[in-house]
């Protein structure tokens, strides 16, 4: 993993004062998703962070709030967050140039070792195979999973109504890009992608792992809890 030296380089080269245009993000994209690993980690699994992000519209702020926890024990560790001008606008697709830098800025400011960060979003289900759980695994060089409460790309069939049930969720090529998997008994399902140095079914195992009874993994749940508090105090 790199070092928080090198994740401000990396911020400082890739998100400057002035924003870049819609054409350059999707070169950068392009160029970074092909950075993303998809196989499993050897290194045994300790801690996992979840992060989530609140948007200040009339301040054009983010605000940012992360949870680290033991795995699997979901024992809280300690909770960071932190406030970002935005840089770039709200543009479908490019959710990753306005809200990973926030993110990173934020892992930044953990003082725990983290192994992996799970992200309220989508990681390879995305149109271009590079979501916001892929934007900040690759620049963190971290094990990350995206799980979202909707589907943004893909096709899928309904996973059975049982705890654990999935079905594969394909793109327009007919590659898997994801997962709909089924948390708790009768529910929505949820979209689990791969962030990076990771694959679906460590994924999936982990989103299953980390889901407590609710529909929504404990540390995002967790996380979009913290946000909200954090939301009312920052933003006026």
């Amino acid at each position: 993993m790199c070092n928080k030296g090198d994740l401000i380089k990396d911020l400082e080269t890739l998100y400057s004062a002035k924003p870049v245009s819609a054409r350059e993000a999707f070169r950068i994209q392009k160029e970074l998703s092909r950075r993303v690993v998809q196989t499993p980690d050897p290194k045994r699994i300790h801690t996992i962070a979840g992060a989530d992000i609140a948007i200040c519209v009339k301040e054009k702020k983010l605000v940012c709030g992360m949870i680290l926890f033991s795995y699997p024990e979901l024992e809280e560790i300690e909770r960071v967050w932190t406030v970002s001008d935005e840089v770039f606008p709200y543009i479908p697709g490019l959710l990753g140039f306005r809200e990973a830098p926030c993110v990173i800025k934020t892992f930044g400011e953990l003082s725990e070792p983290c192994d992996i960060i799970m992200i309220d979003g989508h990681g390879l289900a995305h149109p271009r195979g590079f979501g916001l759980a892929c934007h900040v695994g690759v620049l963190l060089d971290i094990l990350a999973v995206g799980v979202a409460k909707k589907c943004l790309y893909g096709d899928f069939s309904e996973p059975g109504f049982k705890k654990g049930e999935r079905t594969l969720m394909r793109g327009r090529d007919g590659k898997v890009v994801g997962a709909a998997l089924r948390t708790r008994d009768g529910v929505k399902p949820v979209f689990v992608s791969v962030g990076n140095r990771t694959d679906l079914d460590t994924s999936v195992a982990v989103a299953l792992e980390c889901s407590r009874g609710l529909r929504i993994p404990e540390p995002t749940r967790l996380a979009d809890k913290y946000v909200g508090l954090l939301k009312k105090e920052v933003c006026r």
